[in-house]
């Protein structure tokens, strides 16, 4: 029997796979959803197939549960900060993803629980969207941080937001889909939101997701900066100035390490 070693992490309750990418074979895609499969594999939201490079930075290829290929995971980015910390040694780690290369910085670790603040480079403000489904209309912000979103404002979380959130990713006016969430302020400088992640559904939590809803609450001058942002996974910190310093700050976990026999 061949097998494929991997380490699994997660920040916030979003979980990855983190294995080589000289074994992603000749169909990552495939490779990632048998993975991915809570039931039948390892179970996670994703696999960052990641390769490192002799000028001491980590490529990241993130492959969402589904097969699809994503740009960036915020959560995904700090996992792969542990474990390069966790290989290699450091306080600083650079990552490359599609999305450009993120610095992650260790503030703090206790055992194989990691604290990083990640600079997320540029955040841009697309405006304002209403979407259309079945006879009902969502209005929101579209926003990128790497990645889509669309941010909806609400005074409580609809009770079928799944639904909601699915039909506003599937909507024509994305034709490369979109990260959905439903964000609730808290208090001046926190919020609350849910989340249904493009390729993989709803989540526990999502480190762009966070970035969002912390600018999309900033930006309708119902908070303001460092926001706090509590999902059900868990609490991450957004730094804003408005411009272009987006930070993240927030926790990552290594799990357990182990091999997937093919």
């Amino acid at each position: 029997m061949s097998g494929l070693k991997f380490v699994k992490a997660e920040a916030c309750g979003n979980d990855f796979l983190i294995v080589d990418a000289a074994l992603m074979g000749a169909d990552a895609a495939a490779r990632t959803q048998r993975l991915c499969d809570r039931h039948r594999g390892i179970g996670a939201d994703g696999v960052e197939w990641v390769t490192m490079h002799h000028d001491g930075a980590v490529e990241a290829r993130l492959f969402n549960a589904d097969g699809s290929e994503a740009e960036i995971s915020g959560n995904g980015t700090r996992c792969v900060a542990a474990w390069t910390v966790e290989a290699r040694g450091g306080s600083e780690v650079r990552v490359r993803t599609a999305a450009g290369e993120k610095e992650c910085m260790l503030l703090r670790r206790d055992g194989n629980e990691f604290h990083f603040l990640t600079e997320m480079g540029h955040a841009e403000v697309i405006g304002e969207k209403t979407v259309a489904f079945s006879g009902v209309a969502a209005t929101g912000v579209a926003i990128s941080t790497g990645n889509p979103h669309f941010v909806e404002l609400v005074e409580a979380f609809p009770s079928n937001w799944q639904a909601r959130a699915a039909a506003i990713a599937a909507s024509p006016q994305f034709p490369n889909g979109t990260n959905v969430e439903f964000v609730r302020i808290a208090g001046r400088n926190i919020v609350e939101f849910r989340i249904f992640e493009r390729g993989a559904g709803e989540t526990q939590s999502s480190g762009t997701g966070s970035c969002a809803s912390a600018i999309a609450a900033i930006r309708a001058g119902k908070v303001v900066s460092p926001v706090e942002v509590r999902a059900p996974g868990g609490t991450q910190v957004v730094h804003w100035d408005g411009a272009d310093a987006l930070l993240l700050e927030g926790p990552a976990r290594l799990v357990c390490r182990g091999e997937f026999l093919l």
